[in-house]
C-alpha cells in the first residue's frame, strides 16, 4: 500500500489577541530586536491596519502585518517559525497582505528588509517588489542597511495574474478560515 503524504492546510486568518502569546515566541526566534506584547495589541487594535497569522490546525506558524496610508501599503513585519521555513508560509502571508492591499484599494506597497537577508529579497522579487533606496544603518544587532523595495501597480490586472501563478505554484491553494470576525 502506497501512503501519501498531504500537505499541512496552512489557514490565514486576523491575527487576534489569543494569537499573541505565540506570535511572540515566534518574533523573539526570529527578530534580533522583537516587538513586545504592547506593539502588537496597539496594532492589530488599528483600523489601518492588516495583520494576519498563518495557522497550522490551531499552532501559528506565522505572522504579517501591513498598515495603509493615503492608498498605499507599508509590510511592518513577516516572520514564520524557524522550524518551518522552507514551507513557503512566508508566501502564503505576503500573497494575504497583498490581496488585503488591493481589497482596500491600495496601488502601491512598500517594505524595508536587511540588506543580506537573500531568502526574504527572493521572495519579495517574485511578487514583484524592485529596490527604491537604502536605510543607512537601519537594523541593530548587528548594525545593517535597510534596501527599501517598492511594489507598483498592485491593483493592475498584471499583478493579480501574478498572484494567481504564484498561488498555483503552492502545494495547496491559499486557505483562509471561514468566519474571520471571530471574537479576540
Amino acid at each position: 500500500m502506497t501512503v501519501l503524504a498531504v500537505p499541512p492546510t496552512i489557514v490565514l486568518a486576523p491575527m487576534r489577541r489569543r494569537h499573541l502569546r505565540a506570535v511572540l515566541q515566534i518574533e523573539e526566534r526570529t527578530s534580533t530586536t522583537p516587538w513586545s506584547l504592547g506593539l502588537f495589541l496597539a496594532e492589530c487594535r488599528r483600523e489601518e491596519r492588516l495583520y494576519l497569522v498563518a495557522l497550522d490546525g490551531t499552532r501559528v506558524v506565522g505572522f504579517a502585518g501591513m498598515l495603509f496610508v493615503a492608498g498605499e501599503g507599508h509590510i511592518t513585519t513577516i516572520a514564520v517559525d524557524p522550524d518551518r521555513h522552507g514551507e513557503r508560509i512566508g508566501t502564503r502571508l505576503l500573497l494575504g497582505l497583498l490581496r488585503g492591499a488591493v481589497a482596500l484599494d491600495a496601488a502601491a506597497v512598500t517594505l524595508e528588509v536587511r540588506a543580506s537577508n537573500g531568502a526574504a529579497l527572493a521572495l519579495y522579487r517574485r511578487f514583484g517588489f524592485a529596490p527604491a533606496g537604502v536605510r543607512k544603518d537601519y537594523y541593530s544587532r548587528p548594525v545593517e542597511d535597510a534596501l527599501v523595495l517598492w511594489l507598483h501597480d498592485a491593483d493592475a490586472p498584471e499583478f493579480a495574474e501574478r498572484c494567481v501563478a504564484i498561488e498555483a505554484s503552492l502545494d495547496a491553494p491559499l486557505a483562509a478560515p471561514i468566519d474571520v470576525e471571530e471574537e479576540s
